[in-house]
């Protein structure tokens, strides 16, 4: 990458800005894209970031820490490194870091998804000589519905559950799809509950300005409460434990992109499995890569090997690139690093 970028045991450093983006483990200076806990690790000095990831970032980080935020679009010059914010339309705040140095661009996308969301701003191509992908779903049998479908399905699952008199669990990451989730929901239906570690990421979400539909902490519930009917959006940590007693007859639903293939939904052992992520799906990140028109396209986090190996063939200079240390297991893993960091309920 033209001796900007390069992979160290730390994660990715930026050479003469003398940075690292989306660090592993503590850094002097981290640039991050987006506040989930394998992108934004606690314990560096400073951390820079955009305006509208700042109550998120707060939320998860030492009060010690140096924080400096930008709108998207603005510019910062580090040792004469350009470096700006654009949409990644993943989360609230997420961002692709682009780069520019020497005349040579280079886009980092961390995670992202195109189309539309009520809970943060859309993605936008940004041209570059060099991008750097995410590929979590980077094999053609994932192909998200619509979400308007999706969005139905799930109201429908609440409707018929409240005529049977039954309480609807429905399972989502406490920061990002929790809050996608609220906001799909047709309150109408009934009373929406939340667990702790979810309602905070929603405080967090209507400090910046983000509608969300009315909800009540879990934990503010009396012990002998009558649940039917409601809906209770909760993190996948709780499910098969003790807290999801409480509410008697229930049915309990996931949301996430791995709910496409039926053998991780088995796995969860949920009653339904509703496909919604927040990351790009097959040709979602190929018109991505189109759009943004890279000479060389570098691969992370996922099947990077098919997708490199789809890209080369269809004549596109693609590679893998290495990140040492990234977390590569859930979709998000978020949920038990809130409830460790903000101080929530225990579930059990």
């Amino acid at each position: 990458m033209k001796g900007i970028l390069e992979s160290t045991s730390h994660g990715l450093y930026c050479v003469p800005g003398d940075f690292h983006i989306d660090p592993h483990l503590p850094v002097k200076r981290a640039v991050v894209t987006h506040a989930h806990s394998d992108h934004a690790r606690w314990g560096c000095k400073k951390y820079l970031a955009t305006q509208s990831c700042e109550r998120l970032l707060r939320l998860r980080m030492s009060p010690d820490a140096e924080f400096r935020f930008f709108p998207y679009g603005e510019t910062l010059i580090v040792n004469g490194v350009r470096i700006s914010f654009h949409p990644a339309g993943h989360i609230l705040g997420s961002a692709q870091i682009r780069l520019e140095y020497g005349g040579h661009v280079v886009l980092i996308t961390g995670d992202y998804k195109l189309g539309s969301d009520p809970t943060c701003a859309s993605w936008e191509p940004i041209r570059c000589h060099s991008m750097i992908s995410e590929s979590t779903f980077g094999l053609p049998i994932y192909r998200w519905p619509s979400q308007e479908a999706v969005f139905d399905s799930i109201n429908r699952w609440w409707r018929e559950c409240r005529d049977e008199g039954k309480c609807c669990l429905l399972y989502g990451y406490a920061i990002g799809k929790s809050q996608r989730l609220l906001a799909g929901l047709d309150p109408s239906i009934g009373k929406i509950y939340c667990h702790g570690a979810v309602e905070k990421g929603n405080d967090a979400y209507r400090l910046s300005g983000v509608t969300l539909p009315e909800t009540t902490y879990v934990g503010s519930i009396r012990q002998k409460y009558d649940w039917r009917g409601s809906l209770v959006v909760a993190v996948p940590s709780v499910h098969g434990t003790p807290w999801v007693k409480k509410f008697g007859r229930c049915s309990t639903a996931m949301a996430s992109g791995w709910m496409a293939v039926r053998g991780t939904r088995r796995r969860r052992s949920v009653d339904r499995g509703f496909v919604l992520s927040d990351h790009v799906d097959w040709p979602s990140l190929l018109q991505a890569i189109e759009a943004c028109t890279p000479e060389t396209v570098w691969l992370t986090h996922g099947y990077t090997a098919p997708v490199a190996r789809y890209l080369i063939e269809n004549g596109r200079d693609a590679k893998v690139l290495d990140l040492r240390g990234r977390n590569e297991g859930d979709e998000d893993a978020t949920d038990e690093d809130i409830e460790q960091t903000t101080g929530e309920i225990p579930t059990t």
